[in-house]
């Protein structure tokens, strides 16, 4: 394949569905070879796998629930002997959470923090044991690190601490000639927003999830998927080598 990343070698996590799966066709399609990791949707990434497969191209699926450490490490494993080797980790998957302060539970806690940030943390421990010199890390965190939503503080910090994450570990990878930076998208059109746009609207402002875009976007509307692909296609390629520890903000000018 040719492309800006011809011959590299990736792993998404959480790469079955929406931005994942997203990020996991672009990278395909600028020439690397992609390892898509799912929990539940199998069905989703065996056919996104054979479809580029078919296509002679090298994607594989590879099953791991990210929210264990020692899944994790096997993940990145299989992902290494799978595509010879690990040039580029996305960590996409995450799950969504609203609740109240009352309502938070430790269990909650535990479980958004385990898959959201502590999955994040431990993929890139894992990921760079394979990685060398122009190595390219990119986490995933949320434009709700940014904005106030109600009822999403748990959630918001999870994302939150993503972004310290990239900043505190880029000196130590640094040395080693890897990159790491985080994307923090705004509305998305993904099945996971779809389910929880309503929420994001405070409850005592009288309008929808629509108008809120509208209105609070410079934009004026919501992401596609494969737009924060694109974004996510840039910090893992040569053009952005000098960037690092940084949190992109692709939330089409919420303000």
């Amino acid at each position: 394949m040719s492309g800006r990343l011809a011959g590299r070698k990736a792993l998404v996590t959480g790469g079955a569905r929406g931005i994942g799966a997203a990020v996991a066709r672009r990278l395909a399609d600028d020439g690397a070879d992609v390892a898509i990791n799912y929990r539940s949707s199998g069905d989703a990434a065996d056919a996104l796998a054979a479809e580029f497969t078919a296509d002679g191209r090298h994607m594989v699926a590879i099953k791991a629930d990210v929210g264990d450490p020692d899944q994790i490490r096997r993940l990145a494993d299989e992902a290494a002997e799978a595509l010879g080797g690990l040039d580029i980790l996305v960590s996409n998957a995450g799950v969504e959470y609203f609740g109240s302060l009352a309502d938070v539970t430790p269990a909650d806690f535990d479980r958004v923090f385990a898959i959201n940030t502590r999955a994040q943390f431990f993929a890139v421990q894992n990921a760079a044991r394979y990685m060398g010199e122009g190595g390219r890390i990119v986490l995933t965190s949320s434009q709700s690190a940014h904005k106030a939503v109600f009822h999403h503080a748990l959630y918001a910090s999870s994302k939150a601490a993503v972004e310290c994450m990239a900043l505190n570990l880029s000196p130590e990878l640094g040395r080693r000639g890897i990159t790491i930076n985080a994307i923090a998208p705004g509305g998305t059109v993904t099945d996971m927003s779809a389910d929880a746009a309503s929420r994001y609207v405070h409850p005592d402002i009288d309008t929808d999830f629509n108008t809120l875009i509208r209105t609070s976007s410079s934009l004026g509307r919501m992401a596609q998927p494969s737009e924060i692909a694109a974004v996510v296609s840039f910090l893992v390629s040569d053009d952005a080598s000098f960037i690092t520890g940084r949190t992109i903000q692709a939330d089409g000018g919420w303000f």
